[in-house]
């Protein structure tokens, strides 16, 4: 077991730290609303909250309550989460506790690397937190718990080898008892996998590839007589989502390896760029829904699978929603994995839409063009940037940060033999000019259902790295990468309210009370391959967590 350091604040020694939070707890995020134990504000991860103490009439009076350093420069991608009185905070070099009421560091612990470890190290989500224990991974392939109260490490468990290609970054869940952590590296020819794991001891429970070997369901749509499907990515890099009534999980699973189609024999390469639901007891995958196949475009599927009750036909439907990297906004029945709705939310010309008979995209030209050699140039490169979008029940919209900027690629021209471990995409990108006043992407209000958008609002000096946080005061709060934290009007977009930030926010707010007094909380600090490409020469680094509050 790897050391851990633990420095405690002595003026805080006396804070007694709670140590249990049940599944009823996780299934009921919300209900109490001094507390955020889920990412995302609860398992369905709509990022929503019905707190309505700061509202549209009264946003301007939101000021800054306390500020405190994360002591990192390598990004703040996480969401923080909240149990009785104490904030926990994750990023790739430590896990904090903070007290809520002043801001202050009650414990952190570093994270220990393996040595040789240079990746840069990330971690998204939020930590986890559950039984009187915090939840995380590490960029060299562990998962890991530490006591809630002080910070020690209780178990820790190494799931992959980073020489192989594998790393994580993704916040594990908590459902049905069982701590089910993804991993990274789609684009390193790894084989991508769920773990579920006994959060008492560590203990390995299962394992379920998303790449089924020859016989296994789903092996059909690889070549026979290969080992394309050993290297054939899938990584399950994001985090899931977990309905407790059906006791279903539903993970979006990452792109196919390579890019270039040919060694995979062109095949639909199951089950990539999809949504699995599978049983947390066991990881035994129920249905599935594919959005991309045969993912030529890195379009990936990892994105949340947002869980709502909608009314479709004029009958009420248990439903999940992703922005898809595809650029299509899909509405999928949970119960069964049945499309319902497709649309697409940015510009697409890989295809000309969702055949709703077979639920599959109809292929323009851009596919041939690729594969026969041609550079293409693809819309869009991402419809979102990897961050959680947000769903109003009350209004039944969804309000996303999305991207305006193709994907430039072609066939590499000498193919290269695919081993593990190494980063063999098969495909030479370059990325697209940008001239001053384009806009690289929108803050959107969109309905589902019919794809209709509400409001639309140009980002024409950076893209968004940022996730969508919806409040029952009528607000929508989401970030930019020039650091501000801003404040939308649900119905119009309008920004009503801003607050700049020492560095890009590309994190997700979270909204919470304390002593009855309604908090916003955010992390700060630029981080993330995206968000370095395109800030990285203009804004400083530096981790910080803000709240902020009305003033009296």
């Amino acid at each position: 077991m790897r050391q851990v350091w633990l420095a405690a604040t002595a003026v805080l020694a006396s804070i007694v730290v709670p140590i249990a939070q049940s599944s009823d707890d996780l299934a009921h995020d919300g209900r109490n609303p001094d507390n955020v134990v889920t990412q995302s504000m609860g398992l369905h991860r709509r990022s929503y909250s019905p707190l309505k103490q700061i509202t549209r009439a009264n946003i301007r009076r939101l000021v800054p309550v306390w500020s405190t350093s994360l002591m990192n420069d390598m990004g703040e991608l996480a969401a923080p989460t909240v149990y009785d009185g104490v904030m926990y905070v994750i990023n790739g070099k430590w896990t904090f506790a903070i007290d809520l009421e002043t801001g202050r560091q009650i414990w952190r612990t570093a994270v220990q690397l393996e040595p040789g470890i240079t990746r840069a190290a990330i971690t998204r989500g939020a930590a986890t937190i559950y039984n009187g224990k915090v939840f995380r991974v590490s960029i060299d392939n562990h998962v890991l718990a530490l006591d809630m109260k002080t910070g020690k490490e209780v178990w820790n468990q190494k799931f992959a080898d980073a020489g192989e290609g594998y790393y994580a970054t993704s916040a594990p869940i908590i459902a049905n008892g069982v701590l089910i952590s993804g991993m990274a590296g789609g684009e390193s020819t790894t084989r991508g996998f769920l773990d579920g794991w006994d959060p008492e001891t560590g203990k390995k429970l299962w394992r379920r590839y998303t790449i089924p070997a020859p016989g296994e369901p789903g092996s059909d749509t690889w070549p026979k007589n290969s080992d394309a499907w050993k290297t054939g990515g899938g990584p399950t890099w994001r985090s899931g989502s977990y309905d407790p009534e059906l006791d279903l999980v539903y993970w979006g699973v990452g792109n196919a390896e390579p890019y270039d189609p040919r060694p995979r024999g062109a095949l639909d390469s199951l089950y990539t760029s999809s949504v699995i639901a599978l049983r947390p007891k066991t990881g035994e995958i129920v249905c599935h829904y594919q959005y991309t196949p045969n993912d030529v475009y890195d379009v990936d599927g990892n994105d949340e699978q947002v869980l709502a009750d909608l009314r479709v036909n004029g009958q009420m439907r248990k439903v999940m929603i992703q922005a898809n990297k595809n650029g299509f906004l899909y509405v999928v029945d949970r119960t069964n994995c049945a499309l319902i709705a497709a649309h697409p939310f940015v510009k697409v010309n890989w295809a000309s839409h969702i055949d709703m008979a077979t639920g599959r995209p109809v292929p323009t030209d851009v596919y041939k063009r690729f594969v026969a050699g041609e550079e293409v140039e693809i819309w869009p490169s991402r419809g979102t940037n990897a961050v959680p979008i947000a769903f109003n029940p009350n209004t039944g919209l969804v309000y996303a940060s999305t991207w305006n900027l193709p994907r430039i690629q072609k066939l590499a021209p000498t193919p290269v033999p695919t081993a593990p471990g190494s980063a063999t995409t098969g495909v030479v990108a370059r990325l697209p000019e940008v001239k001053p006043g384009d806009a690289y992407g929108h803050l959107e209000a969109i309905d589902p259902l019919t794809g209709e958008k509400k409001w639309s609002v140009p980002l024409t000096d950076f893209p968004s790295s940022s996730g969508m946080l919806v409040t029952g005061g009528g607000l929508v709060f989401t970030g930019r990468l020039s650091g501000e934290l801003m404040a939308l009007d649900e119905i119009t977009g309008k920004t009503l309210w801003q607050f700049k930030t020492g560095s890009s926010i590309n994190s997700t707010a979270i909204t919470y009370t304390h002593q009855g007094r309604q908090y916003v909380a955010v992390a700060s600090g630029l981080g993330g391959g995206l968000a370095n490409r395109y800030a990285a020469e203009k804004m400083p680094t530096g981790g910080s967590i803000w709240t902020f509050a009305l003033m009296p």
